[in-house]
């Protein structure tokens, strides 16, 4: 048996981010990728997983406290076959999602303050048989993400939950006290007010299991991470997608020309580069869509870089890397990227750095199927592409139809800082320089 000792890895570009949550307690034995500890920086929220499998014997941090890369956090004894090298372990990704609930001390007695806060929940509604109302959820209490998604959950206003962590943060099992408080039958404090709700009213619960057989699998990791900032953007977005095509005959035919030089290279030359070459030219004519809203939304932020993400299908969900400088890069570079990252997101080896700093998006499905579909814009983007599967129809020239190569694609974007007018004027673009490319060089 050995003592390892755990260091913050590769966080970013943060020099000291706070600690909100310790996930483990001195005796828990974890396995590798677990979750250790949650730190919130004013940017993130990410968890910081184990690189080894074993029991933790120190823990040499607290809640509160600040830590940066490479500090030591703890010690994890571990048998002589069970370490794996820290280094070998991908950077903790940006959390968004809830983990699992950490192992705490006993609930504390809840304050007759606390009681209000949960009349509401869906849970005590249906005990008190009264109608279930849409929350606020704790936007302006001080709580941990996997705190607030504990307390959405279960529809509990955390505005009115009196926390018992440091600096009053409110922990899981403040949430739990109030919660258990109201159905032993207390009741709300005098003059306590109703919850306020953001006028979108919950999903019922149904029990699907009267109707058929039914099986219930958690989803992943990487999917609630995604899910969280996916609804974040469609309520917050005002989305018009933009629906149009591309004769990509001439493109595809010089892809494949150049295919066998590019396989010596060790490079595999997909129709995907030639669409970012084309997507960034169109981008340099329409800044708008290389553009951030404020966080006022008074003003638009336009960006002199080109830094496109790829949705990229993995075993564990969707996720986002980013192709950095595509503007400085010619398509052999781009293609050795885009590779890289590929395999990076497949492998789960994806730190915060590979998916920072984008500028527009392009998911594309084409590889699979489908003609058109409304891809969801990756705020704080404003612009988001979806390409389709290309396929052969016949074009009238003027004097008779001839085959050629059609590819669907869409454009979704933030109708505030886009117009209709603009929006068909970039997808129009786009489809001429992947038409033809020699436009590209002019």
């Amino acid at each position: 048996m050995a003592i390892q000792q755990i260091n913050i890895p590769d966080i970013g570009d943060f020099d000291s981010v706070e600690i909100i949550e310790i996930l483990v307690a001195v005796g828990d034995i974890v396995a590798v990728d677990d979750s250790l500890l949650t730190l919130e920086s004013d940017k993130a929220t990410m968890e910081i997983p184990s690189p080894v499998a074993g029991t933790v014997t120190k823990i040499a941090v607290e809640v509160g406290g600040s830590v940066a890369e490479g500090d030591y956090v703890l010690d994890i004894e571990v048998s002589g076959d069970a370490a794996a090298p820290a280094e070998e372990k991908p950077a903790p990704a940006p959390v968004a999602a809830a983990p699992e609930p950490p192992k705490e001390a006993p609930a504390p007695k809840p304050a007759p303050a606390q009681h209000a806060s949960v009349e509401n929940s869906p849970i005590v509604a249906a005990a008190a048989n009264k109608p279930v109302n849409a929350q606020d959820m704790g936007a302006k209490s001080h709580a941990s993400p996997s705190v607030r998604a504990f307390a959405r959950k279960l529809g509990v206003d955390l505005n009115n939950v009196t926390g018992t962590g440091p600096k009053g943060r409110i922990q899981q099992t403040d949430v739990e006290a109030a919660i258990k408080a109201v159905m032993s039958g207390a009741t709300a404090a005098p003059g306590q007010a109703a919850m306020s709700g953001t006028g979108i009213p919950p999903i019922p619960e149904v029990d699907f299991s009267k109707f058929g057989e039914t099986t219930t699998e958690e989803l992943g990791r990487i999917k609630k991470i995604s899910g969280k900032f996916l609804h974040a953007s469609w309520l917050n977005v005002p989305h018009v997608t933009q629906f149009d095509e591309s004769d990509i005959t001439e493109m595809d035919q010089f892809r494949k020309d150049q295919k066998a030089a590019a396989e010596k290279q060790g490079i595999k030359l997909t129709p995907l580069v030639f669409v970012m070459k084309a997507v960034v030219k169109a981008l340099q004519d329409f800044p708008s869509f290389n553009a951030s809203l404020s966080a006022d939304g008074q003003s638009i932020i336009k960006k002199q870089y080109y830094n496109i993400g790829i949705a990229v299908d993995t075993p564990n969900g969707l996720m986002v890397p980013v192709v950095k400088d595509v503007d400085k890069k010619g398509i052999y570079e781009l293609s050795r990227d885009l590779m890289e990252i590929s395999a990076k997101a497949r492998d789960g080896k994806l730190g915060p750095a590979d998916m920072a700093g984008g500028t527009f998006t392009i998911s594309s499905l084409g590889g699979i199927g489908g003609t058109q579909f409304t891809p969801i814009v990756n705020a704080p983007e404003v612009a988001i592409m979806g390409l389709s599967k290309a396929k052969m129809q016949p074009i009238w020239n003027g004097s008779e139809f001839i085959p050629r190569l059609i590819m669907p694609f869409s454009v979704s974007y933030d109708h505030r800082a886009i117009d209709g007018a603009e929006g068909v004027r970039f997808t129009t673009t786009v489809g001429n320089y992947l038409t033809d490319l020699r436009q590209l060089i002019l």
